[in-house]
């Protein structure tokens, strides 16, 4: 068997947050790296979804690299394919796209006196100095548990799965889902199909944004002008922070958003139908969807709203509790992911044969979302009680990603071991929990993404400025340090 590779450091996925670690490591100077992607080409959550009306619910000028804003965004919303673009053209400017290593999706990585080892799905072996893992949450569909989804004769498939090829035209189309691309989905594909059946579990309280045009002005003065793009960031920033105050509870910010999200539902005219589509939760339990389309799309004559449940999918559709068969000729699974798993399946065994299992047995147990007690030169980007609600991931992943890399720098210039210190990492997490279930996201009487299963809510309740304060420099004292045998050199 050939040696293994070796590397100062491997970033694993090449996604947003993957492509910015590539990015600022080539900035300090550190080229001894690689970049490892289990598809065969880059861009995360904006490769793999590009189904009808795939689009960021974050204004695209807010998503997008703080040193590479894109003047050229046409709508206030991007779609999938303009940031895949977008991401990739970053990628290539910054020469990112050399570091890339296609086709490699690590099964398992080890530490051991100073190294990690990471064996892939193929069988390769990689040995590096650091890892850090920019794998993203939401890669790893979540099927649901139905009987005689295999029976179905036509098209079945998750959202993030859509066929290229497929052509829906005339159409009677099912769709398992109410989050934020079955409503994007439904928006985009009801002017095409014949019927679409909407099979909703839990109703959604909607955001009405509009995904309107960017005026010819604006991009003229976004191009010709850095102080009004400044300007224009910061204005679409407050309209974000305003989400993100309500969730925590500030009261005026906490009144406007439930009238105006009330407001939006009241434009739903059949009453029988607005009361399917009104929640059983308080407003911001679960992230809110922003669409300013749906609620015209989902009134359309040719759509339906089944709130009964699922028993079961046969060969000509599926077929509700109360007998009823819904004939489909193509069913959409647009059921989320497993957004809890982290950097799962990969198996990850840290210093003294501690397994990734055993420190999340029964928390997702970090330091600052960003490291993991026993697990020294290990690094993660938008990990376990990250910031939730309708932020900015990218501004997440810069302040994450600037964090790591100091942590890094020190690991590299004193060929030194870090690892957060278990009590530390303990005492900071509990604040953070104690904190989130005094919000919406504990206390509004939903179940999401953002719980675990004793209903505490798996997300920091801080807005970006406050993540950005907290994490501008690594405090020492919170990490036990070991001198590193077996270090590369260079």
């Amino acid at each position: 068997m050939p040696s293994p590779s070796r590397h100062r450091v491997v970033v694993i996925g090449s996604g947003v947050a993957g492509i910015l670690t590539a990015i600022k490591l080539r900035e300090r100077g550190i080229t001894d790296f690689v970049v490892l992607e289990k598809a065969d080409t880059l861009g995360g959550t904006w490769r793999d979804n590009r189904y009808p009306g795939a689009a960021c619910d974050v204004p695209a000028h807010l998503y997008s690299y703080s040193f590479a804003p894109n003047a050229s965004w046409t709508h206030r919303f991007a779609t999938a394919p303009d940031l895949w673009a977008y991401f990739h053209g970053v990628a290539e400017e910054h020469g990112v796209l050399p570091h890339v290593r296609y086709r490699t999706e690590v099964a398992d990585a080890r530490y051991d006196a100073g190294t990690w080892h990471l064996t892939t799905t193929a069988g390769d072996q990689l040995d590096a100095d650091v890892v850090i893992s920019a794998v993203g949450r939401l890669h790893q569909p979540r099927y649901p548990d139905i009987a005689g989804l295999d029976d179905f004769a036509g098209p079945v498939f998750h959202s993030a799965r859509w066929p290229a090829d497929l052509d829906i035209a005339g159409k009677r189309v099912g769709l398992i889902g109410t989050g934020s691309s079955a409503t994007q989905i439904t928006a985009a594909v009801v002017g095409q199909v014949d019927r679409l059946t909407l099979f909703q579990r839990t109703a959604q309280w909607v955001w009405p944004m509009d995904n309107t045009p960017i005026p010819l002005w604006r991009k003229a003065l976004l191009h010709l002008s850095k102080r009004y793009g400044t300007r224009y960031y910061w204005s679409l920033k407050e309209q974000i922070d305003f989400i993100g105050r309500a969730a925590k509870g500030d009261p005026a910010a906490v009144e406007a958003r439930n009238q105006t999200v009330r407001d939006a539902l009241g434009t739903v005219r059949d009453p029988e139908l607005r009361a399917k589509l009104t929640p059983d939760y308080e407003i911001g339990c679960k992230r809110l969807v922003i669409s300013g389309t749906f609620y015209d799309a989902v009134q359309q004559p040719n759509v339906d709203v089944v709130t009964t449940g699922i028993q079961q999918v046969e060969a000509g559709g599926l077929r509700t509790t109360d007998g009823e068969l819904h004939e489909l000729d193509v069913l959409v699974l647009a059921t989320g992911f497993h957004a809890d798993a982290y950097v799962r399946p990969m198996t990850v065994t840290g210093e003294d044969g501690v397994t990734l299992d055993d420190v999340w047995a029964d928390v997702p147990m970090n330091y600052k979302s960003v490291a993991i007690p026993h697990m020294p030169d290990f690094f993660l980007i938008n990990g376990p009680f990250s910031p939730g609600g309708s932020s900015s991931v990218l501004g997440i992943i810069e302040t994450h990603v600037d964090y790591v890399l100091q942590l890094v720098d020190r690991v590299l210039a004193e060929d030194v071991a870090l690892a957060p210190d278990p009590d530390r990492s303990a005492e900071l997490l509990a604040e953070i929990r104690q904190r989130a279930s005094q919000t919406v996201w504990g206390t509004g009487g939903c179940t999401s993404w953002y719980l675990d299963e004793d209903g505490v809510p798996l997300v920091n309740p801080v807005l970006l400025d406050e993540l950005a304060a907290d994490m501008a420099t690594p405090v020492p004292e919170d990490f036990v340090v070991s001198a590193r045998a077996g270090s590369s050199a260079g």
